[in-house]
């Protein structure tokens, strides 16, 4: 008799949703799907507002990346206006970029992964998680929790708040650093440079007891895409873009983002409210790809600083062509903090981030405008269509966690396949916390303005095809 499984909610990850695994007659795995349950509506109730206004509402979508849609909707805004902007606002805002990377790599690997491959899997949901990790490695929780902040202080000293600054906009951005604020800023370096290290060395000493885990955790070929400069340099702000296949051959490059749609998609499932992009020339669904730290470190020929690109080449070894495991989005992250870090040390004695020429003015010369930027989880694009007096018409937002929405649901269903095998009457809650880990992979952020540290409650249930409930387990 086919039966489904429900996880709801999913623990540990920003936002709420659940995940299904349909089971066949035998009882095992034919499918799963990652359900996003909530709904925002910012597209829409953002029609009739001045796009100058955008950049402090869309910021508000989230409390974790506020910074990634202040950045892209500001970008969009300089599209509309058809203006480049200074260069002392693109370095500013490049910075601010720096520092929502590191933050918010921080707080997922520290945070809402880690408790699962330093703890162990097995280990109680009580004290797997941030807590747990904070009684049994206190100096390493405590590392964790700073270098977020380190992150955290970079926002703050250029937009004045730690979350929802009201600092970028359409032409540059509205203060320079203070010298004051550099020096604030260069005080944590020493520190993020040792903290970064060790999380390195130990999700690399992690790797050689987690064979299995890097084998079945979404490991699949798909389609790779992020930004890239134009001699493949790693890029989170600027440059066009690039897809790549799993053999590492790039299939598109150089392309301009504001012409994105001739090559992304959007599907509409029913069972969710996140929307699935896919790459044009395939089709839906052969052309998923994916987004975020795995695939930048996969399309990139290099990171751009010493450390970071020596890390790149141990990573490229893990695969053949490209990296394809999912569950090495982890060590990426850890990667790109490290590069990050390196670009803040660099680039703090630059005389342009103190200069005050940071915005250039103009009207509405372009009725649609693109915003793209490199989100923490991914490339994050802002599309707005206004009239002659700039007030919005359309608003379309591609967010990361979108799309990586194939690769989720295939992960799942990987992941589920090699534990629930054959007709059993319940399924222990620490094969389900893998089943959700690998989620917990990209880091899907869906509206986490607020998110839970510790446990939640979860409900699964084992459904039969007439709506019976065969077998209940609840915890929290």
């Amino acid at each position: 008799m086919p039966k489904r499984i429900v996880i709801d909610p999913m623990t540990r990850i920003e936002g709420h949703a659940k995940i299904s695994i349909f089971l066949d007659e035998e009882g095992n795995v034919s499918d799963a799907e990652f359900h996003v349950v909530e709904f925002r509506g910012f597209e829409k109730f953002c029609e009739g507002r001045p796009f100058s206004e955008m950049p402090g509402i869309t910021a508000r979508i989230c409390g974790i990346c506020p910074v990634s849609h202040l950045l892209a909707s500001a970008k969009a805004g300089d599209a509309l206006m058809a203006v480049s902007v200074p260069p002392a606002a693109d370095k500013l805002r490049r910075l601010m970029n720096l520092g929502q990377i590191i933050q918010s790599h921080a707080l997922s690997f520290f945070h809402l992964s880690a408790p699962d491959f330093l703890l162990g899997w097995d280990t109680p949901p009580a004290q797997r998680n941030i807590f747990g990790l904070i009684a049994s490695n206190p100096s390493l929780a405590r590392a964790g929790i700073r270098l977020r902040q380190f992150g955290q202080e970079i926002i703050e000293v250029l937009g004045g708040s730690k979350i929802h600054p009201s600092w970028a906009v359409p032409g540059g951005v509205r203060s320079p650093l203070s010298v004051e604020g550099r020096e604030r800023i260069r005080r944590w370096l020493p520190e993020a440079f040792a903290t970064t290290q060790t999380a390195l060395d130990l999700f690399k000493k992690a790797l050689k007891s987690h064979g299995r885990e890097v084998q079945i955790y979404g490991n699949f070929p798909s389609l790779f895409m992020g930004l890239v400069e134009p001699d493949g340099t790693w890029e989170h702000h600027g440059g066009r873009l690039r897809f790549a296949d799993s053999t590492g051959s790039v299939i598109a490059d150089q392309l301009d983002p504001q012409n994105y749609l001739e090559v992304i998609g959007e599907s509409v499932q029913t069972s969710s409210y996140l929307k699935s992009p896919y790459y044009v020339p395939l089709g839906f669904p052969d052309g998923m790809y994916r987004v975020g730290p795995l695939a930048r470190l996969n399309i990139a020929a290099q990171m751009g600083t010493p450390k970071a690109d020596a890390e790149l080449k141990y990573f490229k070894k893990l695969g053949r062509g490209t990296v394809t495991s999912s569950f090495l989005y982890h060590y990426a992250r850890l990667i790109e903090i490290l590069a990050c870090v390196e670009r803040v040390e660099r680039d703090l004695d630059d005389p342009d981030l103190l200069s005050e020429d940071l915005r250039a003015n103009a009207g509405i010369n372009s009725l649609r405008g693109v915003g793209v930027s490199e989100a923490p989880r991914g490339t994050l694009f802002h599309d707005y269509t206004v009239d002659r007096d700039g007030v919005l018409q359309k608003v379309n937002l591609i967010v990361a966690t979108g799309q990586n929405n194939l690769a989720m649901n295939r992960t799942v269903a990987q992941i589920a396949r090699h534990y629930v095998r054959g007709q059993r009457a319940e399924i222990p809650e620490p094969l389900l916390n893998r089943v959700e880990h690998g989620i917990r992979c990209y880091d899907p952020c869906l509206s986490c303005s607020t998110h839970a540290g510790g446990q939640m409650p979860l409900r699964i249930q084992l459904i039969g095809p007439d709506g019976t409930v065969l077998c209940e387990a609840v915890r929290g």
